[in-house]
């Protein structure tokens, strides 16, 4: 899957159909009252363990993995890094 090479708002991944029910790795992400607000996408798979992996052989720091559906609360999130 191509994923943004810009920053984008979560609320518009978790609204793109293409994202919706994978995990999303995003750099710089900006939170507002604990809500993910936006950030660049880095990858994203349907499988949380082959996401992390990835992630972690890149060398990605400070990535925030979060899933995407279109609730678009980022409740569901993990951290690598």
């Amino acid at each position: 899957m191509d994923v943004a090479k810009s920053r984008v708002f979560w609320t518009d991944l978790c609204q793109d159909e293409r994202y919706q029910g994978h995990w999303v790795a995003l750099e710089g992400v900006r939170y507002d009252s604990g809500v993910p607000v936006d950030g660049q996408v880095v990858d994203v798979d349907e499988d949380l363990a082959a996401l992390c992996s990835r992630v972690q052989t890149a060398d990605h720091v400070c990535c925030a993995i979060l899933f995407c559906d279109d609730n678009s609360s980022g409740i569901r999130r993990a951290r690598v890094g």
